[in-house]
């Protein structure tokens, strides 16, 4: 037994930015499910978008923000987020994270600025082309120097442990507390209890949900599912971001090529050499991510090709160079030299734009039990998320949960009693294939038949399928010890159901969601969420921060 103030589950820029900012009488434990540095964080590479230059504003900001959102984002949390920008940076730059500059005309050195798609402005602050990197290694450096948190690396979460689903309650108390979560710790095998006053999901996304990803191993969507088992309420699952540009190659696992190439100069070409994304949209190259990445999807499958490829080589080779260090290297030992032509990319899953329902300050439909970054549904990214507004996410609501959770302490909080995992009427599983196979099997029919464009008799397929799967998950982890592979593989098929039931109920294409049986949007719809409660069928309404 682990017995804490606060448990955070996830040790990317939300859970390590909210652990810095809790006060420092707390005992606050952060588990990983692999190294610390293993999750999507430090796979970003774009950068963090905020206002810093005179010529912009946080009014322009939301409004390319909104656009992209199709029509779907709160304002309240469009602008909670985007007034935060530079506050962010700045802090960032206290704890000495090394952003790229450049020297003004009056010789002073200046955050460089590069536009990504959907940015009517150059607001992107970067760190060269390895921003999550650079912002992870100092959360973790900084998080390292403080006595009063313990890092748990190699722990994946089971479940919550909820006063609804594991303790006896009083007849009459109908609320629902979050008091802790089963941990499996694969450095030996055994099940941990971890006892909390307060529980924050910082899992990430779910991209790992399809058979192409930008995202890490990890991406499996942990978060949302637990919540989900927890009795929390989900929203617009069906709105699974593809990042347009991920580097086609048979040995080149889930590497995206970042939106700044493009930002930078960099063209989309057909095979032939011909350019084709302004026939889309006339922003062309730059335009949100869920219209360029249908613009490939479509000339891929008109012209019957595999891929198409992404063209800076007119640029010099040193400005690809410093700007693109790490883009540049890995292409070139794959074989492709970007200062001299064009590199294949295609589309892949990239980010969960839907989530676990919270209110601004991370609370979530159970008591204690708080949610920050992909893993949830803000209102920031409705349809379609804008390039680099993720980092911002979590460095915000990070921020804004804290001081909820400061405000509220932990002395007045009671403690309950938990029980341990239970792991007598369990054995050793018998055949592990078959995780393997329904892991496959998964990601395969969702790449399928829940991907880029979609029709109700591939949706009704993939529940078919999913329907299937998750009888017989649910039947061998209730007689088998439990894996890692299986906790993930679990929560995904939950996961995939979510975005199957999701993609079903909305009957008209927006940002995201495009479907050929509706391939048109609804005006009727436009500021109406997908919400889905896991004490109801499926509903659509307000989310929770609403009026």
């Amino acid at each position: 037994m682990h017995d804490f103030d606060v448990l955070i589950i996830g040790s990317g820029a939300a859970g390590l930015s909210l652990a810095l900012r809790l006060q420092h009488d707390f005992r606050i434990a952060v588990i990983s499910k692999g190294p610390l540095d293993d999750g999507s964080t430090a796979w970003a590479q774009g950068g963090i978008s905020a206002v810093i230059d005179n010529e912009d504003s946080i009014e322009q900001h939301m409004e390319d923000t909104m656009d992209a959102g199709a029509g779907l984002c709160d304002e309240a949390a469009v602008l909670h987020t985007v007034s935060h920008g530079k506050e962010m940076i700045t802090w960032l730059q206290d704890l000495g994270v090394e952003f790229t500059y450049e020297t003004g005309r009056d010789g002073k050195k200046y955050l460089h600025l590069t536009r990504e798609g959907g940015h009517t402005h150059r607001r992107v602050v970067h760190s060269a082309d390895a921003t999550g990197w650079a912002i992870e290694n100092a959360l973790i450096k900084n998080t390292n120097q403080k006595d009063n948190i313990e890092l748990f690396d190699h722990h994946i979460a089971i479940d919550l442990i909820t006063t609804h689903k594991h303790l006896q309650r009083r007849a009459n108390d109908k609320s629902n507390q979050c008091v802790g979560a089963y941990v499996l710790d694969t450095n030996d095998n055994q099940v941990k209890t971890f006892k909390a006053k307060h529980v924050i999901l910082a899992t990430g996304g779910a991209s790992k949900v399809y058979l192409y990803t930008s995202n890490p191993d990890g991406a499996s969507g942990d978060g949302i599912a637990m919540a989900w088992r927890a009795g929390c309420r989900v929203a617009n699952m069906e709105f699974m971001q593809f990042h347009p540009t991920c580097l086609y190659h048979p040995t080149a696992k889930s590497y995206l090529i970042t939106e700044a190439v493009r930002g930078e100069g960099g063209k989309l070409l057909l095979p032939n050499g011909s350019e084709f994304a302004h026939e889309f949209d006339p922003r062309g190259v730059l335009a949100p991510r869920d219209i360029v990445a249908r613009a490939i999807d479509y000339k891929m499958k008109q012209v019957g090709v595999d891929c198409v490829y992404l063209d800076i080589s007119h640029k010099p080779k040193k400005f690809i160079q410093d700007h693109f260090p790490n883009v540049y290297a890995r292409c070139l030992k794959l074989g492709h030299d970007m200062s001299k032509e064009p590199v294949p990319v295609v589309p892949a899953a990239h980010y969960t734009c839907g989530g676990v329902m919270t209110d601004l300050q991370g609370q979530t439909d159970v008591d204690h039990l708080y949610a920050i970054g992909e893993t949830t549904h803000t209102g920031l990214h409705g349809a379609n998320r804008m390039a680099s507004n993720s980092l911002l996410e979590c460095l915000v609501f990070a921020s804004s949960t804290s001081e909820l959770i400061n405000s509220k302490g932990i002395d007045n909080i009671s403690s309950v009693d938990i029980p341990a995992w239970d792991a007598s009427r369990v054995t050793e599983p018998d055949e592990e294939i078959v995780v393997a196979h329904n892991w496959d099997e998964l990601r395969r029919f969702m790449w399928d038949y829940v991907g880029i464009v979609r029709t109700n008799k591939r949706l009704q397929r993939a529940k078919h399928r999913a329907d299937l799967l998750s009888s017989e998950i649910d039947e061998y982890y209730s007689h088998f010890r439990v894996s890692s592979d299986l906790i993930e593989l679990r929560n995904l098929t939950l996961v995939a159901d979510l975005i199957i039931r999701s993609a079903l109920s909305r009957k008209e294409s927006r940002g995201l969601h495009y479907t050929l049986d509706f391939p048109d949007a609804n005006a009727s719809l436009e500021n109406v969420d997908t919400v889905l409660d896991p004490r109801l069928d499926t509903t659509i309404a307000k989310p929770l921060y609403a009026s």
